[in-house]
Formats: C-alpha cells, structure tokens, sequence
C-alpha cells in the first residue's frame, strides 16, 4: 500500500510562485554539452502524460455489478470505452451509449465532456435503474432508455454537503456535523442526530491522524444497516501544528492537532455502537483505546476508507476488533456484546519491534458462526495465516506455512472452508515482488496457485467468490486480463490483452530489472535501472539513484506493467542511468528483512544503495562511479540529505524534497512504530538521534539542493528548516527551493520543480548546460 510519504511521485493543487537560495560552483564537473529544448522534448516524451495514452487495451481493475457483471474502461487510439462483460458468456459490450450519455452529461452542466473521453470515475446502477455515475466530483442520475437525460443528483435531494457513508442497504449515509453523527436518508434527504455530546476536538468519527485530516466519518455500519460501529475521538489535549500562507496583506493560519513522538498526550478513542433507529449510543465497557491500527499510521488505512480493525457478525450482535499498543508492539484480539457493551478480551500477539497484518489490507477476519477468526502474524519470519478458537482464545493451527508472504486476504468463504488470498515469494523461482493469486482451506493443506503465470497480478473477484479477473503484467509485458474461475483457476474468458506498439513507436524501451547484494553480500535485492534510448556503451554516463527508503514501501512503484515510472526514463534521456533499489528495510520480503534498521531510521537504506551502485559499476564500465546522484521525496528527501551527509564522498549531487528529515517533528505514530517510544537519557541525548538530519549536516560536500511546500500539512515545512539552521551553523553552501501556498505535493507547480531538477543534475552532476527555461507540459492529473 503507498501512504502518506510514500505516494509522493505524484503531486495536486495550485502555485503562486517559489524562493531560491545560494548558488556556488558545482563539485563534480565534466567535459560538458549545451542540451538544446528539443533534448528536453526528447525525454519529456516519456512523461507519464505522454506515454500512457499510448497504451491500448491494458485492462487493470474492474467493478463487479453483481455476480454475473462487471464493467472496466478499455483505451485505444479512438478514445476510452466503458465496457460491461456478462461472466455466462463471456461477451462483452458497451456499458451505455457514450455519444447519449456525452450529450446529456454536458446538457446537465458537466464540462469537458467528450464522447472519447467521458471522465467517468464511479458507475453504478441507481435504486430506480438510472445510470449514476461521478463526473469531476458530480454525481449525476441519467436515463438513458430515450433520449437520454441527467439530472445533478444534489439538486433532486436538498442535504447538507458533508460527505457521507452510505449503508449496506444503500438507503442512508452517516456524516459528521458539529463533531456529532448524523445520518440523512439518500432518497428524502431527511437528516437526523444520533449523538450529541460530541465538542470540538471530542467529536464522533472524527478523520484526524495528524498527517491527515478530512471530513470524512470514519465507521463501520452492520450488515443489516441498523448500527454504526465508530469512536469518539480524544484531541482535546494534543499538541497543534501551523502552516501560514503567503500572500498580500496578513497570512491566514491553520491550526489542527498533530501529536508528536513522545507528547504525554496524544489521540485517543472511546468505542461507541449506535443504535441507528433508536439513537442510542452504547460505549463500550473499555479504557480509552490508542488511535493506532494493525496495518499503517491511522485507523483508516485504505483507500475506501472504513475502519479497518473493526469486523461485524453477520447479525449484528458482536464486532470483533483489535487494539494496537502506541509502539505497535502488542496486539489485542477482543469481541464486544454491541448491546450491553461487555467486552472480551480473546487473544494477544506481542512482538519484538512492530506488527503487521499484511500489506495492503487487514488480513485477520472474524468468524463467529464457528467461533473461530484468522489470524495474520509474522512470528515465523514470514507472514502466514492462523486459526484461532474464540471460545478459549487457543491457536488451532496454521492456514498457511513455509517462505513467504501472505499479502492480502480477499475472500473467505465459511461454508466451503476456503480463504483466497495474493501472496509474494510462494513459488521458487518468481520475482519475489510478484502478487500471485491462491486459494487455501481453513483447515490447512497445501495451497493451490491459481494465477500460474510468472508476473505480478492483480485480482479483482466477484462478490460470490465464484470468479476473478486477473491482470497479470510484468516491467515489460503489458497487461493481459482474463476472466478466472475462483475453484480451479482455469480461464473462462478473455478480457483484454494489451497492445503497445504505439508506444514501441515512440522509441520506449522498457526498464531493466536489476538483481544486486546487499550489504550483507548474501540477500538479493531488486530494482530497475534505465538508460538512455540513445545509450552507447563506449561513453560514461553518471548515474542517479531514486530514492525512497520505506518501511512501509520502496523505491519501485511496481514490478509490473507502467509505461513511466515517474519520470526516471525522462531524467535517463538526458544523459545519465538512472536505478531505483528496494534495500533492506522495504517490505514485502521476510520480517527479518523488513526489521534490518528498526530503531535505527537513518540508516534509509543507505549501505545497500552504496553497495548495490558499486556493484553495478563493477558490472558495467558505462557507469561513472565518481558522478552519483541521488534524489527523492518526502521519506525519499530524508534519505537524500542523508546521503548527503553519511556518504558524502560518494553521492555528490542530491535533491531531496519535502523530507521528514527529523521523526520528533512528524506525527507520532511514524516514528513510534518505526523508531520505538522517544526516551531521552541521563545526557540529553535520546533514541532518536540517530536518524536527526541536522545532527548530520555538518558533513555535507557536495551539492544540495532542499525543496519543501510552505503549507505542508503532511510533513511540516520546519523539517527541512532544521536542516537549513544546521548547514547554515556548519558555513555549508547550499541550495533551497520553497514552493509558497504548496502542501506536500506540489501540483501545479509540479512542472516546475521536475524541470528544476532535471536542470540541477544536468548541469551539476553531467557538467552539462540545460537549455533556459524549458517549459514542461502543465500535468493532467487532478
């Protein structure tokens, strides 16, 4: 899963203009070339906005209408066409008529409809069998039976605008108002209260992890719509964090609560059932629970939103849910009575650094018709699944055993006995990297691979289990979706397959993938690497590493299918080879590997980047060991100035963007599950020295350039100013980048800084001359 500071290759909002620093004569320098624009355009052509369009038929991600339907959105030359397949015959056809629903879409006030392009980002089939669907954040209702006819649906239901949560019988939505629940009716628009003690800072369902903060009700209706599992939620007592504008006149403040390591007082919970129907609110029979979660830094970890450690019985009567300790080391598996309260502590799991309870998802499920739950846990180095008894709390048996990972547990079927789930480095011989797709017994036995090709796939089932969609894809091999029957794995149909040979035409060449040694020289650790497409062996290029050193994630976005990876291929264009490792440290490999610098966050990666860059220069005398770059955003711009400062005689040339580069200045629950509980010693000196960016400064030689948005509510822009005090301190040179009015991405002025720092290692690190002011193309994304 890529969160907060590992999402950041892609940015979002507006720029009103940015502030330089010093300048000074670069260290490494070269017999140097003036690159002209057309240069630029060459490697600008390998931007993610112009290369994916040129990928027809790649098929990911569909949605399942219901059991026998789903629609996906397939792109070739003439446009996007929304799709729908029935799974008893195998056909597919189109999901509606896209010149109708075009024409009535911008009738009812859409803008930038085409019928190529429709820019559909939800589709549904509404109660009364209207077409909804979401277009640039509108939902609209459309008929489209005759002529054709939308209608804004805002504008049908007189409501708040608060966003909702919509119930499994999809007849209501709870929000959150005046730091109270509320829930409104979807087809009368009828809001009613459901509690009213909640006040500022000790609201009900309140969206505030610190790094993040929305309006969004964070909760867990039951099966039947009639109760809301959620909390309210503690910050009456935690420590505040401020950005300011920049602008004419007096700067308008922002305020929210972010706790940090070693605050006395941070977020807590009080669990609550709602009675919906009746407005009553049951608080469970509890202390006050840490706001943590089993699997990342919030109680919501997925992109869906929800609450992800909380898990209902079919009828309503228990909720199952886990409490995380604040240093993430103890887990407790408890069962509430959600009529009386009463709570009952079932289980614990204790670990020696962190737990984990899968990538990507929550993996323990409940199972209260049998008394039983799953349980995920990496105590025997890999992460498997276990059963337990929830009668007495017992381990029954493993699920799974042996090397590797289970990664996502995506149905349990308790009649049959079966769990389906993806995994990673299950067959001997696959990239460790790639998701493959199994089905087990709850009773344990061997696992039967149902997704045998030797690619990262993504699966997508059906709400009955019967069938998935499986993509399946490597670095380069484009996508191929098939229709999967979910007992054997045989094909039942094709889906879509791929077609890039408009991209072929555009001289794209696929990214390489790399196996090196780690510091240990033993552990294989994996990457890419890309050359120029006008590569010669004769020359010396230098080389830049792209940087983000996890825990939670790595460098490479994925072992399959993407036309860019950012823009690593672009920045090859112009002259260098440019890696991207997942070192020691990243997940998806085995606890051990995952735990090598617990504690220790400042190692980053480091000494396996440094190891495995001297490897390749042994491999390939193309590489230029002298010239190393290296850059990275948010934990990838910690880890560059930490390069710079560690290893610097190595890394000569660094950019580092929005870095957390000291974990006491960032929301406590990072570095309280990766860094350990903040104590401070006899001296002065604390546990979190070690990974202080500013305590390293002092060493810097080369050339550094920092970049951070001024209103950077997920790590604050003083982060890189204890940097910048400390350089300063030390008499180093050095350069900075503030993006004003900017938060963590930096959205429209995105192409600005990509060209910045494709100046910055052209002419600092190549000795080359970039051409002046080369404009890039404003990016798409929204």
């Amino acid at each position: 899963m890529r969160s907060r500071i590992g999402t950041s290759r892609l940015y979002g909002a507006m720029v009103c203009g940015l502030l330089a620093a010093t300048s000074y004569a670069g260290h490494v320098m070269a017999e140097g070339h003036t690159l002209t624009a057309q240069d630029y355009a060459q490697a600008e052509r390998f931007m993610p906005y112009n290369t994916m369009p040129l990928v027809d038929h790649a098929v990911r991600t569909v949605h399942w209408i219901d059991g026998t339907h789903f629609w996906y959105v397939d792109h070739d030359v003439h446009g996007d066409h929304y799709v729908q397949m029935d799974v008893t015959s195998g056909k597919a056809s189109p999901l509606f008529d896209h010149v109708k629903l075009a024409s009535a879409l911008t009738k009812a006030g859409a803008k930038s409809v085409k019928t190529d392009k429709l820019g559909i980002t939800d589709y549904r089939v509404a109660a009364d069998g209207r077409d909804q669907v979401e277009v640039g954040g509108t939902t609209y209702l459309c008929n489209l039976k005759a002529a054709g006819e939308c209608v804004d649906k805002s504008t049908l239901v007189k409501t708040g605008k608060e966003p909702g949560v919509l119930s499994p019988d999809r007849k209501q939505e709870a929000f959150i108002r005046n730091w109270n629940l509320w829930v409104r009716d979807v087809v009368t628009g009828k809001e009613t209260q459901l509690t009213t003690d909640g006040v500022e800072n000790f609201g009900y369902a309140t969206d505030n992890a610190g790094w993040k903060h929305t309006d969004n009700a964070i909760l867990e209706w039951s099966p039947d719509s009639k109760q809301i599992a959620t909390f309210q939620q503690d910050q009456r007592l935690d420590g505040d964090m401020y950005t300011v504008t920049t602008r004419v006149g007096h700067p308008e403040l922002s305020a929210w609560k972010y706790p940090l390591p070693g605050d006395k007082n941070i977020t807590m919970i009080e669990r609550v059932i709602i009675n919906v129907p009746g407005h009553k609110v049951v608080r469970l029979k509890m202390p006050a629970d840490q706001h943590r979660s089993t699997l990342c830094d919030d109680v919501s970890c997925g992109e869906d939103g929800g609450w992800d450690d909380v898990k209902w019985s079919q009828d309503g009567n228990t909720l199952a849910f886990v409490s995380t300790s604040r240093d993430h080391k103890h887990e407790t598996f408890r069962i509430a009575d959600t009529k009386t309260g009463e709570v009952r502590t079932v289980f614990h799991e204790d670990v020696a650094t962190d737990y984990e309870s899968g990538n990507g998802t929550v993996n323990w499920r409940y199972l209260p018709d049998t008394h039983e739950a799953i349980w995920f846990s990496e105590r025997s180095n890999w992460g498997n699944l276990y059963l337990y008894d929830l009668t007495d709390g017992k381990l029954k048996h493993a699920i799974t055993t042996g090397d590797g990972n289970v990664t996502e547990v995506l149905k349990v079927d308790t009649k049959t006995r079966t769990v389906w789930f993806r995994g990673v480095g299950r067959t001997p011989g696959v990239n460790p990297y790639y998701q493959q797709f199994w089905k087990v017994s709850l009773d344990g036995g061997e696992p039967t691979l149902l997704s045998p090709e030797n690619a990262d796939h993504t699966i997508t089932m059906s709400e009955d289990g019967k069938y998935f969609v499986d993509s399946y894809s490597t670095t380069s091999a484009p996508p191929v979706a098939v229709l999967r029957d979910a007992n054997d794995g045989h094909t039942a149909a094709s889906v879509a397959k791929a077609d890039i040979s408009r991209l072929v035409a555009t001289g794209w060449q696929p990214p390489e993938l790399i196996t090196l040694k780690a510091r240990d020289g033993k552990t294989d650790v994996y990457g890419l690497m890309f050359k120029p497409t006008h590569f010669d062996p004769k020359k010396k290029y230098p080389i830049v590493d792209y940087i983000y050193p996890g825990p939670q994630t790595g460098s490479v976005y994925t072992y399959g299918f993407m036309p860019s990876q950012y823009d690593d291929q672009s920045l090859a264009e112009l002259g260098f080879i440019v890696v991207a490792i997942d070192g020691m440290g990243t997940p998806w490999r085995s606890k051990s590997f995952h735990d090598t610098w617990y504690g220790n966050m400042g190692d980053n990666t480091l000494p396996d980047q440094v190891v495995a860059i001297k490897e390749l220069a042994q491999r390939y005398n193309w590489i230029d060991l002298e010239r190393v770059g290296i850059w990275g955003h948010s934990g990838g711009g910690d880890a560059t100035a930490d390069a710079m400062f560690r290893y610097p005689d190595f890394f000569k040339v660094g950019w580092s963007e929005s870095g957390n580069h000291d974990n006491r200045e960032y929301e406590d629950d990072w570095g309280e599950k990766w860094q350990g509980l903040l104590t401070t010693n006899k001296d002065g000196s604390t546990n979190y020295d070690n990974q202080a960016n500013e305590d390293q400064a002092k060493n810097l030689k080369g050339r550094l350039m920092l970049v951070h948005g001024t209103i950077d509510d997920n790590v604050p822009f003083y982060n890189t100013l204890l940097v910048v005090d400390a350089l300063m301190k030390a008499n180093k040179d050095f350069d900075m980048l503030m993006v004003p009015n900017q938060h963590h991405g930096y959205a429209a002025a995105t192409p600005y800084i990509t060209r910045r720092r494709w100046d910055y290692f052209v002419t600092n690190l190549a000795g080359d001359t970039p051409p002046k002011e080369y404009a890039l193309k404003p990016w798409p994304w929204k």
